[in-house]
């Protein structure tokens, strides 16, 4: 097979973890008999300093015109002034817009090495596997927003959340076929107590589920409760959906139960054309530059890569088995181990995964 693959290392760590990324679908290509095109274009802060935009259009052209897109971080304190006229999440916001990138996948799932890494009791978060199916171009983020001057010289401020049917189901359908091929089981999350955007959420997803997948188990859970649950539960959940502020706010707490945000990668997804695949830890600036960054989530990204966006499932597995054979082998970076226990850097971890793929 040959694809192209676009390389969007952005900020912080974000070009550390990328590299090794690359490095590990190199290896895939070799052992499988594949040709990976890599080219590399700017977004987020870096693509601001050098362009004046979050995302120059280059880096849109590159990107439609690929397989798949590979993204490390965007953003940093050199980027956060509040009043900047343009900030790097912007080009985050963009690339879902212009791509149709309306689903977020977030696995989440513990190793049976790093159970005792989680904050949480080994006993509540053994076995937990969940698949989050977040909506990405909607929501509050996208909807009308605005900041205004009232006569008696106080700022009201406003945000919108938004949705149509037609998001709303594309989402759910999604979603829901994904719980097919696994546990038989969805979950919708919402606030249709005090929401009316989302009692349109519970209206089109109980139609939906009851007019295409009959067979699934479906639940709704209120988004308060399912932050609580999360927390003492975890295992009861298979496939969970939901709008995208609850889901990023969501999935940011589930990101806990594994132990670290350095092993959770995620996928964005539309209706066709490239997927675009990133860890969640963001680009922590606080250790850029120093070669300890964790790059197993863009590991395990590069995985989901190979499985959404090009079909291999069959090496999408073999890194994923690689990752957990180096896990069992006791190999850990900085983030997954306590203090002063010693740790491999960014390029040391993914040398032993190399070595379990060739293996």
């Amino acid at each position: 097979m040959q694809s192209k693959i676009v390389l969007l290392p952005g900020d912080g760590i974000g070009p550390e973890v990328v590299q090794q990324g690359v490095r590990v679908l190199q290896s895939i290509a070799s052992k499988f008999g594949h040709h990976f095109e890599f080219s590399e274009h700017l977004i987020g802060g870096i693509a601001i300093d050098e362009t004046g935009d979050a995302l120059p259009n280059s880096t849109i052209v590159a990107c439609k015109s690929s397989e798949a897109i590979l993204l490390g971080a965007v953003g940093g304190p050199k980027w956060d002034d509040p009043n900047a006229k343009t900030r790097p999440e912007a080009g985050l916001l963009k690339i879902r817009k212009e791509l149709g990138l309306f689903a977020n996948l977030r696995p989440i799932v513990t190793f049976a090495e790093l159970l005792d890494s989680s904050p949480l009791k080994r006993e509540i978060i053994e076995g937990t596997d969940i698949l989050f199916f977040r909506e990405l171009t909607g929501g509050l983020y996208f909807g009308p927003s605005g900041l205004e001057e009232l006569p008696d010289g106080q700022q009201r401020a406003f945000s919108t959340a938004v949705y149509t049917t037609s998001e709303v189901e594309r989402i759910v359908r999604m979603a829901a076929q994904a719980a097919l091929k696994r546990r038989n089981k969805l979950t919708m999350v919402d606030k249709a107590n005090v929401l009316e955007v989302s009692r349109l959420w519970r209206r089109v997803s109980a139609r939906i589920m009851k007019e295409e997948f009959p067979s699934l188990e479906y639940e709704v859970v209120l988004v308060d409760s399912m932050a609580m649950h999360l927390l003492s539960r975890p295992t009861s959940f298979d496939v969970v959906v939901t709008s995208n502020m609850f889901g990023d706010i969501l999935t940011d707490e589930a990101s806990m139960l594994p132990g670290s945000l350095g092993m959770l990668p995620s996928a964005s997804l539309g209706s066709s054309g490239p997927g675009l695949y990133e860890p969640i830890h963001g680009s922590a600036p606080d250790i850029a530059g120093k070669g300890i960054a964790n790059p197993l989530a863009t590991i395990l990204a590069a995985a989901m890569l190979l499985r959404h966006s090009l079909g291999l499932e069959n090496e999408a597995v073999s890194i994923e088995t690689a990752v957990r054979s180096v896990l069992a082998a006791g190999h850990r970076t900085a983030d997954l181990v306590r203090r002063g226990q010693p740790s491999l850097g960014t390029i040391e971890i993914t040398d032993h995964v190399l070595k379990a793929l060739v293996a």
